[in-house]
């Protein structure tokens, strides 16, 4: 496994690159990937107005202005996002600033 930032070869149990200390993804184990459990929150630290986008761009793993833009334009065409940012403002808890800690989960062996 390669560092994607810098290109140094790291361990497979490596978690940051000791060079750059890029994060790297979670680790694998003999039957498979570790699947990973990351709460939905308001992300506080990337917010623009209430962090809703952010916080669904972390939860789903993509980029913030991808999810900035189609929530616009669904508030815009539709006029339902307008709604659903206000909903997920005041349903969804907030971070509180701090990374929230991620879990990891073994697959289930038979």
């Amino acid at each position: 496994m390669y560092c994607t930032r810098c290109g140094l070869d790291l361990r497979e149990e490596d978690r940051f690159c000791s060079r750059c200390g890029n994060r790297t993804p979670v680790g694998t184990t003999l039957n498979g990937p570790l699947e990973t459990y990351r709460p939905l929150m308001l992300d506080k630290r990337n917010k623009k107005i209430a962090g809703v986008c952010a916080g669904f761009a972390r939860y789903i793993g993509v980029d913030t202005v991808l999810v900035r833009v189609i929530w616009l334009g669904m508030a815009l065409c539709t006029g339902i996002g307008f709604l659903l940012y206000i909903a997920a403002w005041i349903v969804v808890p907030s971070d509180g600033g701090y990374e929230p800690q991620m879990t990891t989960h073994l697959p289930q062996t038979v």
